[in-house]
């Protein structure tokens, strides 16, 4: 078990312990590698190093983390914040995913757009290099519900994308969709497909049935390989879903996942998580980065080690036991929101284990959309908006939402 609550001492004893075992640019001779600390001009370390910050103490150091660190060998000056990079890794997949123990590599994305695509690149190259697949026979098959890096990473990447259509109610695919989406796909000559399912969708929520996916693509009998996107999900629905959640890398058709840990882990932004399973992300390796010790797989390259730093100490002040309560509070908080809509008769859509509560737009006016920050799943033909319950959205901020809904309601005579 990976994961284990500290104490604040335990976090930066160990946060400083690694920081020792990275590069000191005043202390040695290194004049190659070009990085430095953060501008001590502007970035003045008696301002803000002290011995109880060791983000701001990491961010100041300023490693790189280029590279992944769970394969072979990386860049030797940065080793001491690369191995807690390495338990963050263990901890996602092994701990919160339910991964063998030694079985994945990964590293810390900007995001989990980066992520998905580093997941899209990862099976193209794989597609290309185990069956000569040419990139014209290579598609991604996602929902409509899926997040745009999926048509991102297919237009970066010069391979086609296909929408599943996904039901206006409930939100889900279905058999009959998924054989739609996959038939049309060989008609155009497609025969290899990158197959994302959704572990909460960003705008609804929504859990995708990967069996509906599973069947569908055995049935056409064409080469697949299964993502996870639970850029939004991963610290959340593994977690609301308890020993029921079967999206994990417990089944083995599933080989690779993405996280954001700058959602509802509260990393700072441009902390994203990609996760696969060994023998795989070496086909997205870089060999003209031969000046980087290790070689270089990733999309982005150099990266802030800082961030991983930020998610560790997060999962450690926790624990497994703090994030388990964390989750179940943020459940009921969601529980009482949707108890109160359905009071007020607003048809709204959430998936039982989510804390994304998506509105019908008629019930929502530009007033309250406005005042409360809610969001539109189209800013220019909307038809749901959302309100995400995190920790800020206390029952403080809800109830002020809810008296207005009911005024407005009122007036539309929605309600008596």
């Amino acid at each position: 078990m990976n994961w284990i609550k500290k104490s604040q001492q335990e976090i930066n004893d160990k946060i400083f312990l690694a920081l020792t075992h990275n590069v000191n640019y005043q202390k040695e001779s290194i004049i190659g590698v070009p990085a430095t600390y953060l501008d001590e001009k502007v970035f003045t370390k008696d301002k803000f190093t002290m011995s109880d910050t060791p983000f701001l103490s990491t961010l100041l150091q300023n490693p790189n983390h280029i590279g992944c660190h769970t394969l072979g060998s990386s860049e030797s000056f940065f080793a001491g914040t690369q191995a807690i990079e390495r338990e963050v890794i263990s901890i996602c997949a092994e701990d919160i995913l339910k991964g063998t123990i030694d079985q994945f590599d990964g590293y810390i994305a900007s995001g989990g757009t980066e992520a998905n695509m580093q997941a899209i690149w990862m099976y193209r190259n794989y597609f290309q290099s185990k069956f000569k697949a040419k990139y014209s026979e290579i598609a991604v098959i996602c929902s409509t519900d899926s997040h745009y890096s999926m048509a991102k990473g297919a237009n970066i990447l010069n391979i086609s994308i296909y929408k599943v259509d996904v039901d206006f109610e409930t939100r889900e695919i279905s058999r009959d969709s998924v054989l739609k989406a996959i038939r049309q796909a060989k008609s155009e000559g497609i025969n290899y497909f990158v197959v994302v399912a959704n572990m909460m969708t960003t705008m609804f929520g929504s859990v995708d049935s990967i069996e509906v996916y599973v069947d569908a693509v055995q049935e056409e009998n064409v080469e697949f390989k299964l993502h996870i996107d639970a850029a939004f999900g991963g610290f959340y629905y593994p977690f609301s879903k308890g020993e029921n959640n079967l999206i994990n890398f417990q089944n083995p058709i599933i080989s690779s996942i993405t996280l954001d840990a700058h959602k509802m882990a509260q990393a700072p932004y441009g902390t994203g998580i990609f996760l696969a399973r060994k023998n795989l992300i070496h086909y997205t390796t870089t060999q003209e980065a031969s000046y980087v010790e290790g070689e270089d797989c990733t999309l982005v390259g150099s990266r802030s080690g800082a961030n991983a730093i930020a998610i560790w100490m997060i999962l450690s002040t926790y624990g497994p036991n703090g994030w388990s309560e964390k989750i179940f509070i943020l459940q009921k908080r969601t529980d009482y929101l949707c108890d109160q809509l359905r009071a007020l008769k607003v048809q709204f859509y959430r998936h039982a284990s989510s804390n994304i509560v998506t509105m019908k737009e008629q019930y929502i006016s530009k007033e309250i959309a406005t005042k409360f920050g809610l969001i539109p799943d189209n800013h220019h033909d909307p038809k749901w908006y959302k309100i995400v319950v995190m920790d800020h959205v206390t029952l403080e901020k809800l109830n002020p939402f809810l008296e207005k809904l009911k005024e407005q309601l009122k007036d539309k005579m929605y309600v008596d």
